[in-house]
């Protein structure tokens, strides 16, 4: 159910307005941090290796040799941008796990915490898709060149 939540979520977009459900349990905080777990899996799983392949395209066509390709790879996994994507990744990962502990721990969960847990993973999705879009638009371009 919640894996069905997440994805309206990040099919609205993360300003979608989410509204807080009446009753929710113990379950639903540790479900919600667990869906957060398996979007960053997913998006990784589905990028990663065609991102990978294009950086292979990049060495093929560059004629790098591996010692060469290992140090002119470095701009495409690592710069400012990406930095500040990894930034928000961690943040949102630290209040994702902040809110869900703390709503898992609670005698009486505060369902509007959890609201707050669902904006935060719909976030780290935007931000995780952010982050592949500019990864792959930065090597495609290099690739174009």
């Amino acid at each position: 159910m919640w894996r069905s939540v997440a994805i309206m979520l990040f099919s609205l977009g993360a300003s979608a307005p989410v509204f807080a459900q009446e009753s929710c349990t113990k379950a639903d905080f540790e479900a919600v941090v667990d869906e957060a777990a398996a979007a960053l899996n997913d998006l990784n799983a589905k990028h990663k290796p065609a991102f990978q392949a294009l950086l292979r395209q990049l060495k093929e066509k560059r004629g790098w040799d591996h010692d060469t390709f290992m140090r002119e790879a470095v701009p495409f996994v690592q710069d400012e941008q990406i930095a500040e994507y990894d930034q928000q990744t961690a943040d949102y990962l630290a209040r994702i796990g902040s809110l869900g502990e703390e709503g898992a721990a609670a005698v009486v969960p505060d369902c509007s915490m959890l609201v707050e847990v669902r904006e935060s993973m719909a976030g780290l999705v935007e931000a995780q898709q952010a982050k592949w879009r500019y990864m792959m638009e930065k090597i495609q371009s290099a690739l174009s060149q």
